[in-house]
């Protein structure tokens, strides 16, 4: 029912540096993993809330428009590739992470209006997933089961980079190996695609 395929490229797409994952190493770096924990929940929640309507919406439209999932699978794909390129290219610019202590209420908002939603609800769950309810609740179920611990990496990595204890641990290398992860991935997402034209 769920494939590997899925859970990989919800893995991939929630380890990459966006929004969210900014604000999860930010309050990582300011109060520390404990103390960050308490956001997870407001990630899961916007997320939730964010794929679901996206997701329902792509389903009621697409009945009149039969090809839009695919075009929106290889337009979702394209946006891999650039995002994977992207950080490549920015792996080297210093960025600050520094910024007011995170709130639940603050890393929900990044969240709920970040683009990776759209990108799940129309490329990496499956159509019928907004179709039938069955097929829904499993994959957000693990969906919504995956973000936790990748939640925590990221605020781990927050403390990690306040304490500089691991040199190879940095930005440069993190964004490195998340593009080269992103690439890998928008190959079979867009042959998926295609076969299905």
């Amino acid at each position: 029912m769920i494939s590997w395929l899925f859970v990989g490229l919800v893995i991939t797409i929630l380890l990459t540096p966006g929004p969210t994952n900014t604000l999860l190493a930010s309050s990582g770096i300011q109060v520390g993993i404990r103390k960050s924990l308490a956001l997870i929940p407001a990630e899961s929640f916007g997320y939730l809330l964010s794929i679901t309507f996206w997701g329902f919406l792509i389903g009621k439209v697409s009945t009149q428009l039969p090809l839009l999932p695919t075009i929106l699978k290889l337009f979702s794909a394209a946006y891999i590739l650039y995002l994977a390129i992207k950080l490549w290219r920015t792996a080297d610019v210093e960025q600050s992470v520094l910024q007011p202590t995170i709130r639940a209420r603050e890393l929900f908002c990044a969240t709920l209006l970040n683009p990776k939603a759209l990108l799940f609800a129309s490329a990496i769950f499956p159509t019928i997933a907004w179709k039938n309810l069955d097929y829904y609740i499993s994959h957000m179920l693990i969906f919504l089961f995956l973000i936790v611990p990748i939640a925590f990496f990221w605020t781990l990595i927050g403390s990690v980079l306040a304490k500089n204890k691991i040199k190879w641990l940095n930005q440069s290398n993190m964004q490195k190996t998340a593009s080269l992860v992103l690439m890998s991935f928008s190959i079979p997402l867009s042959y998926s695609a295609i076969l299905s034209l």
